[in-house]
């Protein structure tokens, strides 16, 4: 008998549950642990940073689908993994031993490392339920008063795709609104030009979501490092090809969201052998941490290194589908251990992403995510409006259910109509 521990119930967490448990002896237990007792899909965020869905549309409680299918369920924050014990401390003073560790947590969002960033200074998020809650409230004030827009992510950031959905999905609700003409908006990034995602661009990305912006008149400031916010105000340093300062912009707002750099969870900062110096997660190809041999890690959590310099630092993205691969290979990896073999499965590292701009939307694949590519393309279109939305529906679908059925590869692959990706 093994107990298979599982830290964080979210895109790669739940789905890690599910398989887990389909893989796992009968006599093994599958432990989820999360400082939530829901799951909410976090894609869906933006739209919920305008009111174009509420909390209940997208949070499924966690008790149901766990029990359905056996997998107990701690709730309860981790606050420090000790391997060499093969134990987790809880912040009630409580502790969960383990045979098996997956972290699955996501990331800590480190606003803290910009003075004024976050909602707890001046600026909005979508990294969060909470934070998108609070920033719907924040927009239906702005509506009323308009004034510019600061959209986009800072140095150090890793997620660029919800940046550029919340520029256009804000673009399309002001338009509908009729006041889109009393809203400046300008999008600031430390992507080294627009639409490199973190990934070095994906097929004619640069090209299209420069066309993107200039149609809804969307200024940007690329290589540009947030020095700090003040009420009203972001100072912002653009930079040169050599990352040395180019200019000093002082832009006024009414309204700003932009996404964090990430950093590990609190609980395995700093833990000899299992991090990286940002907190993230060191493994092999087959998911396994090569000094605790028993702990795994999957999704955001996970260490991956840039494979090229950019003038600001910037993080590689862990897509969807990516996250669904490690899954699967941690799984069946986790099982051949059980049985007494070596861990063969290796995680397929593809991206495939659908990123919706209101009433249209562009969907790319990168095979392998980071170049050269065997696949390479990005293509728009109202159809992926549409595809989005159905993978939000069939996402929630498949937490409330709690079913291992890889989503990417009934939904959105079969809607880019590509029947498998090696």
């Amino acid at each position: 008998m093994a107990d298979i521990v599982i830290v964080g119930a979210g895109l790669g967490g739940m789905p890690m549950a599910f398989e887990m448990k389909d893989m796992a002896r009968p006599e093994d237990r599958v432990i989820m642990v999360s400082d939530k007792d829901y799951f909410h899909f976090v894609p869906s965020n933006p739209w919920i940073a305008v009111g174009w869905r509420a909390r209940k549309d997208i949070v499924v409680p966690l008790a149901k689908p766990l029990g359905k299918r056996g997998v107990e369920l701690v709730v309860g924050k981790v606050t420090r993994v000790l391997p060499a014990e093969n134990r987790l401390e809880l912040e009630d003073g409580s502790s969960l031993n383990y045979d098996h560790l997956i972290i699955a947590s996501g990331p800590r969002l480190a606003f803290d490392e910009i003075s004024g960033l976050g909602p707890q200074g001046h600026t909005e998020s979508v990294c969060h339920i909470d934070h998108a809650e609070k920033a719907c409230s924040r927009w239906m004030e702005f509506v009323e008063k308009p004034a510019p827009i600061v959209v986009g992510a800072v140095q150090g950031a890793s997620c660029f795709g919800p940046a550029y959905e919340f520029a256009f999905i804000m673009d399309k609700d002001l338009r509908d609104r009729k006041i889109r003409d009393k809203v400046p908006m300008t999008f600031v990034t430390s992507e080294p030009y627009i639409g490199h995602l973190g990934l070095d661009g994906v097929g004619d990305s640069k090209t299209m979501m420069e066309s993107e912006l200039r149609k809804r008149h969307i200024d940007w400031i690329c290589n540009a490092k947030v020095d700090r916010v003040e009420d009203g105000v972001m100072h912002v340093i653009e930079c040169d090809e050599s990352g040395q300062e180019k200019k000093r912009h002082e832009l006024p707002f009414g309204y700003s969201m932009m996404l964090p750099a990430f950093t590990g969870i609190e609980a395995v900062r700093g833990v000899e052998g299992l991090v990286n110096p940002r907190g993230f997660i060191v493994i092999d190809k087959h998911q396994c941490n090569p000094t605790h041999r028993n702990i795994w890690g999957i999704g955001v959590a996970v260490a991956i290194a840039p494979k090229k310099p950019t003038p600001v630092p910037i993080g590689v993205p862990k897509t969807g589908f990516m996250i669904e691969s490690m899954v699967t290979a941690t799984a069946h990896n986790i099982r051949d251990r059980l049985d007494g073999k070596e861990e063969t499965a290796e995680a397929t590292w593809n991206a495939v992403c659908l990123a919706d701009m209101g009433d249209t939307g562009i969907a790319f694949v990168a095979m392998p995510q980071i170049p050269p590519r065997n696949v390479n393309w990005m293509k728009g279109g109202k159809w992926v409006h549409v595809a989005k939305i159905a993978f939000e529906k069939y996402f929630l679908y498949k937490i409330r259910n709690g079913t291992s059925e890889p989503l990417y590869e009934k939904v959105v692959m079969k809607s880019l109509g590509i029947d498998k990706l090696k």
